[in-house]
């Protein structure tokens, strides 16, 4: 047996005593009747490297619970829609969902998509669970008591102070700050403005594009006029891409910063020679660099035929939700299984879930629906048209688990 094997072999074995199967349970017959879940994200369109990503994340934990005897005996059913990372789209798929009574949700990689979408399940008491999205709106929408609205990826408002800091760290204070009219990079980008007003700095130049802008050479002129030392920019992977692009055809060398997007490939792939250097912040970096990451890294290699995770951040985190979901239904037992039900064990999960990302311990409450925090972010860099640890001490230490604070 191989090591990355024997890993994944105690990654499962740490879920079954959670799941209560001795190994002859495991392979009785499973009840008749399925726990629907909803998995809705952007599977085609220009975000589907990372929609597709976060789906495998979903079903290979799905496939891992089912292949222990699911939960209680009952399979995992997973019910998939395709937002095609459209606002309307997302918010009909997302009604769609109700009517196919799934018991919860796991979902949502654009910001916009998301937020045109949260008051349907608030309204019909499904739990969501948001792996990807990370604009900082989405979960203070409702206040926190009454909330059905999860996050289980690192909201922007910890992302933007965590680089601002990294700037400072490196000596860059002049910020051009490039951000799109999405609320994604709306919401992005007055996080950053906070974060560097706590420093006491501000923008010495703001571009503003839409989605699909093809150069943007004039602003990169501009904010060099402007006297900028850094670009840090809030939108997705092609216009970063563009980004790039840009400020290499001006002959102009600073550096190019920003939140996880910039790990994306279709960033990484269309900016080719201009992405090398860009600087991210990341919760998870595809290196083996304890057990649970090596068997979640081997398990997902031998169950897509690839040894290359597109966007691993995207996918970790899907995985490890799926498995907060599984950890809570537990607080459940026996009892009716609906959307309240859902939420109120999601906000008391009692014993820590060994996860990719990090080790769940609590990771909800009733005040609180984020389960990431700022000490479990690192900084990535491109590199070889992959992403790496910025730092090597950071690589050094990534064995160390940080809890949440």
């Amino acid at each position: 047996m191989t090591l990355a094997s024997h890993a994944r072999r105690l990654l499962i074995a740490a879920a079954a005593p959670l799941l209560g199967l001795a190994p002859a349970f495991a392979q009785s017959p499973p009840a008749t009747n399925t726990l629907r879940i909803g998995v809705i994200g952007p599977l085609t369109g220009g975000s589907a490297d990372f929609g597709q990503v976060m789906l495998h994340g979903v079903q290979l934990a799905a496939d891992e619970i089912n292949a222990v005897g699911g939960y209680l005996g009952r399979k995992i059913e997973l019910v998939q829609k395709d937002d095609q990372g459209d606002n309307d789209i997302g918010l009909k798929v997302s009604q769609e969902l109700v009517k196919e009574n799934v018991m919860a949700t796991i979902g949502f990689c654009n910001t916009g998509v998301a937020a045109k979408s949260l008051d349907v399940f608030q309204k019909n008491h499904i739990p969501l669970i948001i792996p990807c999205a990370t604009g900082t709106p989405l979960t203070a929408r409702y206040p926190a008591k009454e909330s059905y609205i999860f996050r289980n990826s690192p909201r922007d408002l910890i992302q933007a102070p965590f680089v601002v800091d990294d700037l400072l760290r490196r000596g860059l204070t002049k910020v051009a700050l490039f951000a799109d009219t999405t609320g994604y990079g709306e919401a992005g980008m007055n996080d950053v403005i906070k974060a560097l007003a706590a420093k006491n700095l501000k923008p010495v130049y703001v571009a503003r594009f839409p989605i699909g802008v093809k150069d943007l050479s004039e602003d990169m002129r501009a904010a060099r006029a402007a006297g900028a030392d850094v670009i840090f920019a809030y939108t997705v992977g092609p216009e970063n891409a563009v980004i790039a692009r840009s400020r290499e055809s001006v002959g102009w060398r600073v550096p190019h910063v920003g939140p996880w997007t910039l790990s994306f490939p279709n960033f990484i792939k269309a900016a080719g020679k201009a992405a090398d250097g860009a600087l991210m912040s990341q919760t998870f970096i595809a290196e083996p660099s304890n057990e649970r990451r090596a068997a979640f890294l081997a398990a997902y290699d031998k169950h897509y035929k690839t040894p290359h995770i597109p966007v691993p951040m995207a996918a970790a985190q899907a995985y490890d939700a799926t498995y907060l979901l599984l950890y809570a239904l537990f607080n459940i037992g026996t009892g009716e299984i609906n959307g309240p039900a859902v939420k109120t064990a999601l906000e008391h999960i009692d014993r820590p879930y060994y996860g990719v990302v990090t080790t769940y311990d609590r990771p909800f409450s009733p005040d609180d629906k984020d389960a990431i925090t700022r000490n479990m972010l690192v900084m990535g860099v491109v590199k070889n048209g992959g992403v790496t640890y910025a730092y090597p001490s950071d690589a050094r230490s990534s064995g160390i688990i940080q809890r949440k604070q």
